[in-house]
């Protein structure tokens, strides 16, 4: 299988050679920064070069910032700007960047996806994760109750955005899956209450998830922490799964597989294990394998490889990672 078909296949529950081996996240600038020091080659920069040097498959992400004319994620300069409809208004034209020449710049990309030697994928910016940076948590969830036409306008604009975006990327590169950045939960559960999901999110989501999936390609949300009662919300509104699966949260793959059968999940390898050697890694792995081999599961560190891992430490996961994803394909 080349490395398009294997992920399709993946995410629709069908038989694989073996799991992708990806890192959703990559890492931290730190942690590329610490290796270096402990022998990774100077000269490798890009993290697509870098997950090359330790035999990941190829997966090219587009990040399109709603502030930053960049197609990486980005630290946002704008946080806590917005107060009320007024202000936003004011600062809108600072917002929403031109990406044609990053588009452009997926032609090559497009056709080495052709050929199953690549899997792009593309990042929007969601629903709750834009409003939010422009207003800070305090702020947007008054606006919930004191400002709803704020929220509308923020969400209106953005979907707008993005279905440019979209029309945009597909002259290009239809890539083969979408996440959608939301970081809508945290340690205990959701950030939004269901009830404030349905009127501020879901909305907006109905604009975008059916032109994703016309295009065969495949809506995930990025969320930290527990998305576990998040999860029903975003099924219905035809989001086919989610990331990381943060396990220091709570969660628990398998309970989410148990009830929710069609559920396609990435992450979930806790990645507080990594430093406390190979047993304790192989254990990680054991916990994960019966999730692994029942479909729709992708694993992949929990969310960035900390600082603190050594090389060789993670040279040791990407061993073991490569056996299990062996394992789960049998």
């Amino acid at each position: 299988m080349n490395h398009v078909e294997r992920f399709r296949a993946v995410m629709d529950f069908q038989p694989v050679d073996r799991l992708p081996r990806w890192e959703w996240a990559m890492w931290w600038d730190e942690t590329i920064a610490n290796w270096k020091r402990q022998g990774l080659p100077d000269e490798l920069e890009s993290v697509f070069d870098i997950a090359d040097y330790f035999g990941l498959d190829p997966y090219q992400q587009f990040w399109f910032s709603t502030t930053d004319p960049t197609i990486e994620a980005v630290q946002h300069h704008v946080e806590g700007i917005v107060s009320n409809l007024d202000d936003y208004l004011r600062l809108r034209p600072n917002f929403f960047p031109d990406h044609s020449a990053a588009i452009e710049s997926m032609r090559p990309w497009a056709a080495r996806q052709a050929e199953g030697q690549v899997v792009v994928w593309i990042t929007l910016e969601g629903y709750f994760w834009f409003p939010r940076t422009l207003m800070g948590f305090t702020k947007i969830s008054l606006a919930f109750y004191d400002q709803p036409e704020l929220l509308h306008q923020i969400n209106q604009d953005l979907t707008d955005y993005n279905l440019k975006i979209l029309d945009q990327v597909e002259q290009v590169c239809v890539p083969t899956f979408a996440t959608i950045a939301e970081d809508m939960s945290y340690n205990k559960g959701p950030m939004i209450s269901e009830k404030h999901f349905d009127e501020f999110v879901a909305p907006y989501y109905r604009q975008i998830v059916p032109r994703l999936l016309e295009k065969n390609v495949i809506p995930l949300v990025d969320t930290d922490g527990d998305v576990t009662k998040m999860v029903p919300w975003l099924m219905r509104e035809g989001i086919r799964g989610v990331l990381p699966l943060e396990r220091q949260a709570g969660v628990d793959g398998m309970a989410l597989r148990r009830e929710f059968a069609d559920l396609c999940m990435v992450g979930h390898y806790n990645k507080m294990v990594m430093d406390r050697g190979k047993a304790a890694l192989r254990e990680e792995f054991e916990r994960l394998l019966p999730l692994m081999r029942s479909g729709g599961f992708i694993p992949s560190v929990d969310h960035q490889t900390p600082p603190h891992i050594s090389l060789d430490q993670y040279r040791l996961f990407r061993r073991l990672l490569d056996e299990y994803t062996a394992a789960a394909g049998k």
